[in-house]
């Protein structure tokens, strides 16, 4: 795997929470948090959510969807096309304490399914140190010397 893919992952999964956006049946934008349950290494994002909830019947009438990732000075934002997917043996491995919270009846529950994101196309914003202290310090150096920070960015084709 190569360093953007790489950083682009980890940023993923590092990113608990994205903000899953879609159109919906009447063609307007919709976004919806959603908790990322795994990343593959090729990109691919899973999600829980209710079979019966609106997003997956807009969902199946539009598959495209942007996956957008903000926290610790890093962003991405994944272009990709949803699949709604019906694994058992997948929700259970992937179904945590987190998810039961938000979730009724765990895993074997016929109303839980995945949505599969298979991504075309990602853009990563990594910002030079993650913490708070680094990045003010970093705020502070370019008000100082006038000059720009910079951060890492990348366009990365799955």
């Amino acid at each position: 795997m190569d360093d953007a893919r790489a950083t682009l992952i980890e940023i993923m999964k590092d990113t608990r929470i994205a903000m899953l956006t879609h159109q919906d049946r009447q063609g307007r934008l919709v976004s919806h948090p959603m908790a990322t349950q795994d990343v593959d290494f090729d990109g691919t994002a899973y999600f829980i959510t209710e079979r019966d909830s609106d997003k997956v019947a807009d969902l199946q009438a539009n598959p495209a969807v942007n996956v957008a990732y903000s926290g610790k000075g890093s962003w991405v934002s994944l272009s990709g096309t949803a699949r709604i997917v019906d694994d058992v043996a997948k929700l259970t491995e992937l179904w945590s304490s987190f998810t039961g919270a938000w979730m009724d009846g765990g895993p074997e529950n016929p109303n839980n399914i995945l949505i599969v994101v298979e991504a075309d196309t990602a853009e990563y914003w990594d910002s030079p140190g993650n913490s708070k202290v680094t990045q003010v310090a970093n705020l502070v150096k370019s008000r100082v010397s006038g000059e720009r920070v910079e951060g890492e960015n990348e366009v990365v084709d799955l």
